[in-house]
């Protein structure tokens, strides 16, 4: 068996996590919020390891919690379908003091998502779970910098 996939992951993280040192003036900060520890914990690790300052919190009132504080996120990305809060009342709480804020909704529920929630704002998107390292590291470069962040090894010379 290949590690070329392996490998080519690490290729990806290493460089987005340079891009993301050089570009701003402070870490690009990305507040993970998801009731299941696994996919919080695996979305932390990736942005985290991506060069990210992350936070991260298990529900919509601890997510709150954190966001009172006075530095603010970047992005968050948060599961839609979570227990006293949605991810989309979570969003729409948390743009009430920072209407910057870029979300990716992480769903296994799609169909739910579009069922509530008809269209997603100019700053939104969604990633069906599960998602890949690769997925997931497109859709926050996307939503922050309005492109795809490609490694340097997939790029055309």
């Amino acid at each position: 068996m290949s590690d070329a996939p392996q490998t080519s992951v690490r290729s990806l993280v290493r460089s987005v996590a340079m891009r993301v040192k050089a570009a701003p003036r402070r870490p690009l900060r990305a507040l993970v919020v998801d009731d299941e520890e696994l996919v919080r914990k695996f979305v932390e690790r990736v942005l985290r390891e991506a060069g990210y300052d992350t936070a991260t919190a298990s529900d919509g009132p601890e997510a709150l919690e954190l966001t009172a504080g006075a530095e603010t996120f970047d992005i968050l990305v948060t599961d839609v379908m979570m227990p006293q809060m949605t991810g989309d009342e979570l969003a729409r709480q948390i743009r009430a003091s920072t209407p910057e804020i870029k979300v990716l909704y992480l769903t296994g529920f799609s169909d739910r998502l579009f069922k509530e929630k008809v269209t997603l704002w100019a700053d939104e998107a969604f990633l069906d779970k599960p998602s890949s390292v690769k997925g997931l590291l497109e859709a926050v470069s996307l939503l922050l910098f309005g492109r795809l962040e490609l490694p340097q090894e997939n790029q055309s010379s």
